[in-house]
Order: structure tokens, then sequence, then C-alpha cells
């Protein structure tokens, strides 16, 4: 019960705060901007991840246990992984608009119109749940006649591959093959416009100038730097590095606590978000 208390308003926080962050970005003009937009659209993928996991989570613990058709942890996996790939996509395009406003400032408005933002959000929605569609349709195709007590808090690939009877050895290769699109390019964006743009920042010449420019890179390195440490932890090491225990509590990172803490990162460390929302209760009150 108290795993559950803590995860019920875990979740529920999470899904106020994004829906917060969704609803202002719509509503205040002063955030009709290419970032707030890149903003909600994490907040959407945050809400999908949590969505999909906490849920099931909770009838668990509530009940001691649980069980799951195959079809239903088939596609809890399928739409879990989807929408990590879309915030994988989503961060690097994020960190291209972060590279346009700071080194090209004078055509930022001309690069980063509407229609060019929505092209990319979908676009990386589309890759999102395309690319992973494959890995899904292979792992569904294979063999499970032993044991079906998943020892993890969700349907993963992982904990999901060891009880298959066939062999996985494809499975691995199918996700070795998708992990290059939907990690390493969004990794090899993020690091290029990073290192751009910390050398644009450091031309100029202003202490205050430089600490301005810092700071509406900020709040989005830390988003990525949570993301990409919890993923490669569990993907990226060699899984026998890591005992049950941490795979689990990694896993609880990245999924329910990551959804959590990016609106607060992107509240609190952007006077335009506080600004927008002290705003928004204004008008309540004065209504």
């Amino acid at each position: 019960m108290f795993l559950f208390s803590i995860l019920l308003v875990v979740y529920c926080l999470t899904i106020c705060g994004n829906l917060l962050i969704i609803t202002l970005v719509s509503t205040s003009n002063n955030l009709h901007t290419p970032m707030y937009f890149f903003i909600s659209q994490l907040s959407i993928s945050d809400i999908f991840v949590i969505s999909e996991i906490v849920p099931n989570l909770l009838y668990i613990l509530l009940n001691n246990g649980g069980t799951i058709t195959f079809i239903d942890c088939i596609t809890q996996l399928y739409f879990f992984c989807a929408c990590e790939a879309c915030a994988c996509f989503l961060l690097a395009v994020m960190s291209y608009d972060r590279y346009v406003a700071i080194c090209n400032p004078l055509l930022y408005s001309t690069i980063m119109t509407r229609g060019y933002c929505i092209i990319l959000s979908i676009t990386s929605w589309l890759l999102g749940f395309s690319i992973i569609f494959f890995q899904i349709l292979k792992t569904a195709k294979l063999h499970f006649c032993g044991p079906n007590i998943i020892d993890h808090l969700f349907c993963d690939i992982v904990p999901l591959l060891e009880l298959a009877c066939s062999d996985t050895s494809m499975i691995h290769l199918v996700v070795y093959v998708i992990g290059i699109p939907f990690v390493l390019i969004p990794t090899t964006i993020i690091v290029v416009s990073y290192t751009y743009i910390i050398l644009a920042v450091l031309r100029i010449s202003s202490s205050t100038g430089r600490q301005k420019a810092f700071s509406t890179c900020s709040s989005h390195l830390i988003v990525v730097s949570i993301f990409y440490w919890t993923i490669f932890s569990i993907y990226v090491v060699p899984s026998k590095g890591l005992t049950n225990t941490l795979s689990k509590i990694l896993s609880l990172l990245y999924t329910v606590f990551t959804p959590l803490i990016n609106p607060m990162i992107y509240s609190l460390r952007n006077k335009d978000i506080i600004k927008a929302v002290q705003r928004t209760f204004q008008k309540r009150v004065i209504w």
C-alpha cells in the first residue's frame, strides 16, 4: 500500500503537470514559439509513457500480483517503446531548435516556421511508431513455452526475450540495428548542436549575454542528461552488469519519475512559463 500510494501520487502529479504545460502552451500567446511547442509535444509523450506503465503497476500492487495476456503485453511493449523513440527524436529536434535560435538568431523566424515545426513533430511521431513496429513484430513471432513470469515492472524487451524458447539472436540484432536511428542519430544531433551552441556562446563578449544564452538551454540539457543516462544504463550497458533490482529502479526512473520532473524542470527554470501560470491564476481570481 505504501508503494501504491507513492505511485498513485506521482502519477496524478505527472498527468497534472504535463497537462498544465500543454494547456499553457496552447492558450498563452507569449508561449506560441517553436521551443514551447516542442516542450508540449514532449509532455504528450510523457503522458503516454507513464499511462502505459503506472495504471497496470498500480493494479498489480493493489492485488499483490497480477496477470497480463500475451497480446496486452506486446501492446504495452509497442506503445512504450514507440513513445520512448518519439521522445528521442523530439529531444534532438529541440536541440536543433536551440542551435538555430542561438547560432542563427536573424534567420530563426524564417527557418523555424509554424509549418516546419509541425512537420518536424509529425516526423518524430511517425518515425517512433513505425521503426519500433518491426521490432515488436519480430518479438510477437517468438515461441514462448517455458516460464511465464516476467521478473520486471512491465513488459520490457529484455525480460520478455529471456522467457522465449526460440532463438532470439535475430531479435537482438534487430534491436541493435533499430538503436542506430533512434538513439545514436538523435544523440549525434544533440552533441553537434550543443557543440556549436557552446562555441557561439563563448564568443559572446558580455557575461550577461552568455548567461542568458546558457539559461535557455540549461533545462533541455538537464532533461536530455537524465533521459539518456537511464536509457544507456539499461539498454547499452551489458545486462549482466545490472542486477534485477537495479534494472527495475532505473526503469522506474525513466518511465515514472522522468515524466514527473520534466514539467518541473521546464517550469521552475523558465520565467515565461512561470509568468503564464501567474497570469492564468490572476484571470481566475478576477473571474
